[in-house]
């Protein structure tokens, strides 16, 4: 059985697009204990939590995946308070940044490691908006204060690589390297 090692509901219903049955079992970890540079965070957290589960479940395949939004070499993280929504919304406001997601698969015959990097083109955006988009309570539990996929807000102006990598899944890649699944099965011609 497939262990999802994340209690995120976003995650949940993107795995769907690989697999339909898994099971989640968060891991227990303490992620303040790692003091890495931001672009290498996703990959060692996401190993972290992948080894905590797999210890407790070493008959079972286990998925863990961190996602992380970095602007200007800077890591933003989860907004704790509406202010800091709107600071890190401003600031994202009209920019670039990244979005890397880091994913570890581990069973009996295989353990893949990767990450997947996102480039995301932020809107200018209104303080209007802003102020609309943070009272719609979205913002407050996503990294960067944003969920790409609340398209009714018009966040963001485009992007280059995984739309569902940005959600905190990289679907295409996982499907690719770890359950060997192209993008799109070429028929066999004799």
């Amino acid at each position: 059985m497939l262990i999802l090692a994340s209690e995120s509901p976003r995650r949940r219903q993107l795995i769907k697009k690989i697999v339909k049955e898994f099971t989640v079992i968060p891991a227990n970890i303490d992620e303040s204990s790692l003091h890495i540079a931001a672009h290498d965070l996703p990959g060692e957290l996401s190993k972290l939590k992948a080894y905590d589960v797999y210890s407790k479940y070493p008959n079972d395949e286990v998925l863990a995946c961190d996602t992380v939004v970095i602007l200007h070499g800077e890591l933003m993280g989860k907004p704790k308070s509406k202010e800091d929504a709107k600071r890190m919304l401003k600031e994202l406001s009209g920019e670039k940044h990244v979005v890397i997601s880091g994913y570890t698969y581990i069973s009996k015959e295989k353990e893949v490691t990767r990450t997947v990097r996102t480039y995301v083109y932020f809107n200018k955006l209104s303080d209007e908006l802003i102020d609309k988009y943070i009272a719609s309570g979205s913002p407050m539990d996503k990294a960067g204060a944003y969920g790409i996929q609340d398209q009714e807000f018009d966040l963001v102006s485009h992007i280059e690589g995984s739309f569902d990598n940005v959600i905190g899944l990289p679907v295409e890649d996982i499907k690719a390297h770890v359950f060997n699944l192209n993008k799109q099965e070429v028929p066999h011609i004799n």
